[in-house]
């Protein structure tokens, strides 16, 4: 059974950091891409950032310079540390696992921003 647990949302002021982690089972970790997106309240979901299996990345225009994505084959983990967090960041942030036409999406961690 594949299962993708994120973890470390919270409620954070304005300008402050999160580091995000995103725990997966059930399959080869390193052979997956691991997506990070958000969804904010009547809005739909949003591509924030991407890792291949090789450790290239790349992000969305609302994520560069203020988070970074990265993942420890050994612990089978995708993180996302964001910093300089700004209200409009405020959403449910989600992980997902794709290779080849699979792909899995984790339950989400809420994240908001707010002073």
């Amino acid at each position: 059974q594949v299962q993708l647990v994120e973890s470390g949302g919270g409620l954070v002021q304005p300008g402050g950091s999160l580091r995000l982690s995103c725990a997966a089972s059930g399959i080869i970790f390193s052979d997956y891409i691991m997506d990070w997106y958000r969804q904010a309240p009547g809005s739909q979901r949003e591509f924030i950032a991407v890792i291949t299996s090789e450790g290239g990345t790349m992000y969305a225009d609302s994520a560069k310079g203020r988070f970074t994505i990265s993942r420890d084959n050994a612990k089978n983990t995708v993180y996302l540390q964001m910093a300089s967090l700004k209200p409009e960041d405020t959403a449910v942030y989600y992980c997902r696992a794709t290779w080849q036409s699979r792909y899995y999406w984790g339950q989400g961690t809420q994240v908001t921003v707010s002073s």
